[in-house]
């Protein structure tokens, strides 16, 4: 079973795809915080991260450079997700491994988790 980590400070968001992640076999955290996302990523051994660009206080961007950068968690593939298009290759730039444009269809989000984790 895989292990996904959702950072997205929208709670609606975070809750509505826990449940579409768990009913395809997932294991699902969900976090609004860069701190708490971190420890999660340590302690539950996350395979992906699916993270939100617009975070209350922190902007996603930065947190993805961080956790792409750090020893302890750069293993860890990020996919990036907006209603901004156009920051895309920022978000790559960044070190993300894909990037996802809201609203989204939950197939499109699958392949991408896919190509992403090599299935």
């Amino acid at each position: 079973m895989k292990r996904i980590l959702i950072v997205d400070d929208d709670r609606i968001i975070g809750e509505m795809l826990k449940y579409m992640f768990n009913f395809r076999g997932f294991e699902v955290w969900v976090t609004a915080n860069a701190g708490e996302a971190y420890h999660t990523i340590l302690q539950q051994k996350i395979e992906l991260i699916i993270l939100d660009k617009f975070l209350a206080g922190l902007d996603g961007i930065a947190l993805c450079t961080t956790l792409t950068t750090n020893k302890n968690t750069a293993h860890v593939p990020v996919i990036m997700m907006s209603a901004h298009p156009e920051i895309k290759m920022e978000c790559l730039r960044a070190g993300a491994s894909a990037f996802i444009s809201k609203p989204f269809e939950m197939n499109t989000l699958f392949e991408n988790i896919e190509k992403v984790l090599g299935k």
